[in-house]
């Protein structure tokens, strides 16, 4: 490496300190978009009383459907997911292949007469109407007779229920009627046209019914307007990944203001989520203000001000009997490899079998964070097998990894791996190898950069020496390939064959990395 590239590497990866991430909240009474620098695609935020929940897609991975609380639409926490497990194929157990790209895509959350509602459509699946009395569960689901893409539920006050959804192949739009149980479709009609439309959401204000549509080819999102759930509609563009986003819709304030989320999709870091001020114009809503209408605003003034700062969790010491909401796994878990128990504050996994990275099970993740960050780990590798491999690093289009051996007389070794997913199949290169230190204790680190679209891997024998291994990798996020999802931090073990071996992990700590390219925006 030239003496040039060497100070700017060390430059990007400089040193991260322990603080936050990012900070939506300014503390000064105003906030910053994205609300979460981080994967939270297909938003959909509702008011029930003074709270407030989010929905949030996670396709493969497990649990399903991440939900969010706040209390101002801008310091959020993760109360809960839907499902514990994905059904209905056996890639979802990496059996007979991998179901990346695949699982729960966007859902349309509603609450009703003290139920919460929740529409998806599993990919190859009918519809579920989930429904529960706690946002946390336990919930149930009716399955109805078809498939409704991206359903966007909507309840009349007097319990009439209806899914409106657009068809991915002309952009028609269909309003399914459903009975008092929402069990059952009863009617289906034809109410609207809009090219290329998809991710529907309805709802109402005074006299009219507002349909909002994302418009995927043109990255763009659209509203229409009627005074009847049945039509007839007049559209109207709103704005688009230019001025703020594609895909989302509006959700009212106990005072009667309204503000809206929408997703942009932000480059390797995956879909982010912007909240904005909404002001009405002739019973049209203006995203923006009326001093910069038609924009998102990168800063405004909070929605609801006095509330203190919160975000989703991320560090983990796993001293807890259960898995942080923060976490996932890439397909359905064997609950057999891993433990908590096993070694109370540490998190134990035994290898599954796998021939590679992309196709081992139990690869337990949580979603980068930018503009910057570090994820650092610490693993006991005394009780790792000849076969084993295991370790730390990212999972997404190019998933990079540091994975540590040990061959038929204990030596351990580690490799810096990167794997590409890629139409014809996922390709692994193995970039660099090296002996390990002598000792069973080893710690690994991964930073992303995503001002940058940059990461790089490190290990150290005492937590305080680093040393890099392989040189920086590209991040990267696509539809068509990788996870549909931005880049995660995985951890994973996994072997050829049955093995009895194992890693204990003692910690995961997120720490916020200096942009190289400086502030984010």
């Amino acid at each position: 490496m030239k003496a040039g590239s060497a100070i700017a590497a060390a430059l990007l990866f400089a040193t991260a300190a322990s603080a936050q991430v990012w900070r939506s909240d300014q503390g000064d009474g105003s906030y910053r978009n994205p609300v979460l620098y981080a994967d939270y695609p297909d938003p959909d935020i509702i008011r029930v009383g003074r709270d407030y929940y989010f929905a949030s897609t996670t396709f493969a991975n497990t649990p399903g459907i991440t939900i969010l609380h706040s209390r101002d639409l801008v310091n959020w926490t993760i109360t809960s997911h839907l499902v514990a497990r994905l059904e209905g194929r056996p890639q979802y157990d990496l059996v007979g292949g991998n179901a990346y790209r695949k699982g729960l895509y966007a859902s349309s959350l509603r609450y009703h007469a003290g139920t919460y509602y929740l529409a998806n459509t599993p990919v190859g699946q009918n519809t579920r109407i989930w429904y529960a009395r706690d946002v946390r569960g336990p919930w149930r689901y009716h399955e109805l007779d078809r498939q409704a893409f991206d359903p966007g539920l909507f309840i009349e006050p007097d319990g009439r229920a209806y899914l409106a959804t657009a068809s991915t192949a002309d952009g028609t739009i269909t309003l399914l009627t459903l009975d008092r149980a929402l069990a059952h479709v009863t009617a289906s009609r034809k109410i609207h046209y809009i090219k290329g439309a998809e991710g529907s959401k309805l709802l109402r204000r005074g006299d009219y019914y507002y349909l909002f549509n994302a418009l995927p080819p043109r990255l763009a999102l659209s509203v229409s307007r009627s005074r009847s759930l049945f039509g007839p509609w007049e559209t109207r563009d709103q704005i688009d990944d230019t001025t703020g986003g594609h895909q989302g819709a509006l959700v009212d304030l106990p005072d009667g203001r309204w503000f809206g989320f929408v997703m942009e999709d932000s480059g390797a870091i995956g879909r982010m989520t912007n909240i904005s001020p909404v002001f009405w114009r002739d019973d049209w809503p203006i995203w923006g203000t009326p001093a910069a209408p038609g924009r998102v605003p990168r800063q405004a003034a909070k929605p609801i001000a006095g509330h203190r700062f919160a975000e989703p969790a991320t560090s983990d010491d796993f001293g807890g009997r259960r898995l942080g909401l923060q976490w996932q796994w890439n397909h359905n878990p064997d609950p057999d490899r891993w433990s908590l128990a096993a070694r109370p504050g540490w998190l134990r996994l035994r290898p599954t079998v796998a021939k590679r990275f992309w196709s081992a099970r139990n690869t337990l993740t949580q979603k980068g964070q930018g503009p910057a960050s570090r994820g650092e780990v610490k693993l006991d590798i005394a009780r790792l097998a000849p076969g084993d491999r295991c370790g730390f690093g990212t999972l997404g289009q190019i998933s990079a990894n540091l994975t540590v051996t040990r061959d038929a007389n204990r030596r351990a070794r580690i490799a810096m791996e990167v794997t590409t997913d890629r139409v014809e199949g996922a390709q692994t290169e193995t970039r660099a190898t090296t002996d390990l230190p002598p000792g069973d204790t080893v710690w690994l680190r991964t930073d992303m950069d995503f001002t940058t679209s940059r990461g790089r891997v490190a290990y150290s024998a005492d937590g305080v020496r680093w040393t890099g291994l392989g040189g920086d990798f590209p991040l990267a996020f696509a539809w068509q390939t990788g996870t549909f999802q931005g880049e995660q931090f995985a951890l994973f073990c996994y072997a050829p064959a049955r093995s009895t071996g194992w890693i204990d992990i003692d910690s995961f700590r997120l720490s916020r990395l200096a942009p190289a390219s400086g502030a984010p925006r």
